[in-house]
């Protein structure tokens, strides 16, 4: 089958859907990693060393030239270091509160980057995208149980703030990432963009690493436990990595992408059964109403 021929839908949305999990699986094996001691360098060294791997030897196995468009050598640096900030907060988030609320405050980047791309002299959101926004924003004030935190004689606690804190500056340098993706890297092939932009998130963890600025960023694992999470975060990270990486042109993206959106769905059921994490029954619903609304925000009426 040529291999610019898309892939029927069905199989597209379930293979977006087998991903979506491998990438809920990631943030779930890598919690039991850092309950275990492993530290967040670490996780996120050998996480971007693997998919840097795969994604070289793909450049290479191509023969993609290397050469990067005159002045885009510092966005592509800033685009390595802002996917490693949204890495290290992302992560940060991860270890601090239930898995699932850290995805879903995480996945908020579409409004961000709405709102970045209005500021920087973008059009406008649409009156129906403003509406979905506010929804998501309310979704997220009973997914995060704000009004009950709020009414807790002890508040909200600095783990809980810091966590919530820590995702939505993930969502923050995503959303920067895309839009130095879009405007100032659209001229850079695919592939090589990525390879560098893993070159430099594993070049930065490594330098972090070695610094010492993250105190206990390259802890192993404590236990044989700990290093089978750190397996399984790696395998399920590059699998799901590598495997979008190569099906993406088959795979009708402004179609299917908000398929995607079943990860925080997927983490929410992994975190269940596998950590014990366990949502009340408004945060569910206010989940569902942020998946709800980050798809129909997605969602291309033109697709």
């Amino acid at each position: 089958m040529p291999a610019s021929l898309p892939f029927p839908r069905h199989i597209a949305v379930l293979m977006l859907v087998l991903l979506a999990c491998a990438f809920a699986g990631n943030h779930i094996a890598a919690r039991l990693a850092f309950d275990d001691g492993t530290g967040l360098l670490l996780a996120i060294l050998c996480r971007s060393g693997v998919a840097m791997t795969v994604l070289t030897g793909l450049v290479l196995w191509q023969r993609q030239p290397l050469a990067l468009p005159p002045g885009s050598r510092r966005w592509q640096l800033l685009l390595g270091l802002l996917i490693a900030t949204q890495s290290l907060c992302l992560y940060s988030a991860v270890a601090r509160i239930p898995v699932a609320l850290a995805l879903l405050v995480g996945n908020t980047f579409p409004i961000v980057l709405a709102l970045l791309t209005w500021a920087l002299g973008g059009g406008a959101p649409s009156r129906r995208n403003a509406l979905l926004m506010g929804l998501i924003l309310v979704g997220l004030v009973f997914a995060l149980d704000v009004p009950a935190r709020l009414a807790a004689s002890e508040g909200a606690g600095p783990e809980w703030t810091l966590g919530v804190g820590l995702a939505f500056c993930a969502a923050c340098a995503f959303a920067c990432a895309l839009w130095i993706t879009d405007h100032r890297l659209a001229g850079l092939r695919g592939p090589v963009r990525s390879m560098l932009t893993l070159m430099i998130v594993f070049a930065s963890m490594a330098i972090a690493g070695a610094s010492g600025l993250v105190p206990g960023g390259m802890s192993p694992p404590s236990s044989l436990a700990g290093w089978v999470a750190l397996g399984a975060l790696v395998l399920l990270y590059g699998t799901a990595f590598s495997v979008l990486f190569v099906s993406v042109p088959r795979l009708n993206m402004p179609q299917n992408a908000p398929v995607m959106n079943v990860e925080p769905i997927a983490t929410l059921l992994f975190g269940w059964v596998l950590l014990d994490q366990v949502l009340g029954g408004m945060q569910l619903i206010g989940g569902a109403i942020v998946v709800a609304g980050i798809v129909l925000l997605t969602y291309r009426r033109d697709a």
